[in-house]
């Protein structure tokens, strides 16, 4: 390699390093905002952010969308993490996170992606279910849920999964969590909150992605997969199964 060609790879190498950041510095300093409620620093231990967020291959110049954010614990993480060089949207049932952490300052460009799904619950099943519908994004690297999935009955997970699959890119990815229920185990009141990850992984298949990778970093060995998640002995201890997909 002639000096001229060494010093264009060493120029592109240092403007990428400059412009892409290491993901631990990012989200440690995400972690470490004064601005996250005392409740959300009380579980770091148990969700483990920067090893999820990792393991799900986040980098910070991603277009990612999360799927119902909750009270944005997860939001407050991705949102720094992106702002510079990415892009977060977050979708269904998002209307508690955009009335709360979305005001603050620093969450301007965080954007709500408002779509037909009509979310609504059975009154009979207690699940929610939701119509065909789209996100109205294409092209996007990533689409995360936490603990979210076992919210659906299976008709509703396969219009949110066809509906992730045409929002992201060739090669992008689906970072899934949730609560284990044990395989093929009628539901009950006490797993109703949680899902069979075997069926999971069939639901994904046959939508047409690609089973990319699990993890155990959530796997929690005393939980008997019994209870209901809520119960105090099994609350903040749940085993929740954590699988990296890919459409092709």
């Amino acid at each position: 390699m002639n000096k001229t060609l060494f010093s264009i790879v060493l120029l592109v190498a240092a403007t990428s390093a400059i412009a892409n950041p290491d993901i631990d510095d990012k989200v440690a300093a995400a972690l470490a905002a004064t601005s996250r409620p005392a409740a959300d620093v009380d579980r770091d231990d148990n969700r483990l952010p920067l090893e999820t967020l990792k393991f799900f291959g986040l980098e910070d110049d991603m277009r990612v969308l999360e799927l119902l954010p909750g009270g944005g614990w997860y939001t407050r993480v991705l949102a720094p993490v992106l702002k510079d060089d990415g892009k977060l949207y977050v979708a269904l049932g998002a209307g508690r996170t955009a009335s709360t952490v979305l005001t603050e300052a620093g969450f301007e460009d965080v954007q709500v992606l408002t779509t037909e799904d009509n979310l609504r619950r059975d009154e009979n099943t207690g699940t929610y279910v939701v119509d065909d519908f789209s996100f109205g994004v294409d092209e996007l690297d990533m689409v995360l849920t936490f603990r979210n999935l076992h919210n659906f009955d299976a008709p509703s997970r396969k219009k949110i999964n066809r509906a992730v699959m045409n929002s992201l890119k060739s090669g992008g990815y689906y970072g899934v969590i949730d609560h284990t229920r044990r395989h093929m185990e009628p539901g009950s009141p006490e797993n109703g909150r949680r899902v069979d990850p075997v069926l999971v992984i069939k639901e994904m298949l046959d939508i047409g992605f690609e089973f990319v990778d699990y993890s155990d970093l959530h796997y929690r060995a005393d939980d008997e997969l019994e209870y209901e998640v809520g119960r105090r002995s099994v609350t903040g201890n749940t085993d929740r199964f954590t699988m990296l997909f890919r459409k092709p």
